[in-house]
């Protein structure tokens, strides 16, 4: 690309969910404020976020924190999922609990996913044109950030699954013309204090 820059892609999940997943928890208020503070120094020039409450609700809340950076509901950004493979893709002790995960979506997200995950990957993927770098914020769910990373590792499409992310932890991204690009930071709680870290992921696996 002639006259690019770089793209620095920042990557969170929404704040701590009701059962339901109309609002944020009291919890993930208090994770989307943090991270916004955390923010604060990142000259962030949009946040996107995904059209559902818990995205658009810690979007508003971290934008909040940081003045004048304009937010932009996006259904790139939003809840879907973004390859469903076939069971050869797999690796074959797991794919029969794999597919069977894949199974309890609706057909139209598991039809409509991946179509919505390549016009992510163009939107929100590689340099940029011109000669400043941009940094941009998405707030989004778990099975996108772990598409947008298994592509910037040009790992195997099915490989988006396992790759989870804690509420409102934050992964970056650049992406540098002519280099590949490159995993600054995955699934960083640094900014949420012992009691707001890991919450998205079961008791086993908090570390």
């Amino acid at each position: 690309m002639a006259d690019a820059a770089a793209r620095y892609l920042y990557l969170a999940r929404h704040g701590e969910a009701s059962a339901d997943e109309t609002t944020l928890t009291e919890r993930g208020r208090r994770q989307a404020v943090l991270l916004g503070e955390r923010l604060r120094p990142t000259p962030l020039s949009a946040i996107h976020h995904g059209p559902l409450p818990r995205a658009q609700q810690t979007a508003r809340l971290i934008g909040a924190q940081l003045g004048a950076v304009p937010l932009h509901r996006s259904e790139l950004a939003g809840d879907y999922i973004p390859h469903l493979p076939a069971k050869e893709e797999l690796p074959p002790d797991s794919a029969d609990a794999m597919l069977g995960f894949l199974a309890q979506f609706p057909e139209e997200e598991r039809s409509r996913g991946p179509v919505v995950a390549r016009e992510a990957l163009a939107a929100f993927t590689g340099p940029v044109a011109g000669d400043r770098p941009r940094h941009e914020l998405v707030v989004t769910h778990n099975f996108l950030i772990g598409w947008l990373v298994r592509a910037a590792l040009d790992a195997p499409e099915w490989r988006w699954m396992g790759l989870d992310h804690g509420n409102a932890a934050l992964t970056v991204i650049r992406y540098t013309p002519g280099r590949p690009s490159s995993i600054l930071c995955h699934n960083d709680m640094r900014h949420l204090p012992a009691d707001l870290r890991w919450t998205g992921f079961p008791p086993e696996l908090h570390i």
